[in-house]
């Protein structure tokens, strides 16, 4: 059970290009709303609330998110991703391929923009090395935010005292 703080170190030491970074605020949010439409159907009646796979998935999450060791960051991209979720449930009410196309558009054209900032990076995806990586990324690109903002000084310092500070990679001489 890693802490937020290893997990961050971990995950960030696969990106520290800025362009790389860049990639993920557009295409993270977009798996992540991916998985929300994909996994809104069906949906089931408990008590007097409407359950998708998807919200159970959020709700799973959470629990793991709020218990890394950082509430504020656990919270914050709780929060976030259940925005998301919140916003790929808009998307079921069209037909079944509307719901499709949305769900997979948003799917594919959000690793595609993984796969180009890892170009510019130079490295493949954390997740190839560990898959707890496909957790932590929601979870960085809240943290990056929430740094551009000025909260989390002491976690920005310890990521970037272990792996370095970001930058852009020179191309022409990798």
């Amino acid at each position: 059970m890693r802490n937020a703080t290893e997990l961050m170190v971990q995950y960030a030491s696969y990106h520290r290009d800025r362009r790389n970074i860049t990639t993920h605020f557009v295409g993270i949010p977009l798996i992540v709303f991916a998985i929300g439409v994909l996994l809104s159907r069906p949906s089931f009646q408990v008590g007097g609330l409407v359950l998708t796979p998807a919200w159970i998935l959020w709700g799973a999450t959470t629990v793991w998110y709020l218990t890394r060791g950082n509430l504020v960051l656990g919270a914050a991209v709780s929060l976030a991703n259940g925005v998301l979720m919140l916003l790929a449930h808009q998307v079921p009410a069209a037909t079944t391929a509307a719901w499709l196309t949305w769900g997979l558009t948003a799917f594919v054209v959000g690793w595609a923009l993984q796969f180009v900032g890892h170009w510019y990076e130079g490295r493949k995806p954390a997740f190839v090395d560990d898959l707890v990586g496909l957790l932590v990324g929601p979870m960085f690109v809240t943290g990056e935010f929430l740094f551009g903002l000025g909260w989390g000084k002491p976690l920005l310092d310890e990521i970037e005292r272990r792996v370095g500070p970001t930058m852009l990679r020179d191309l022409a001489h990798p």
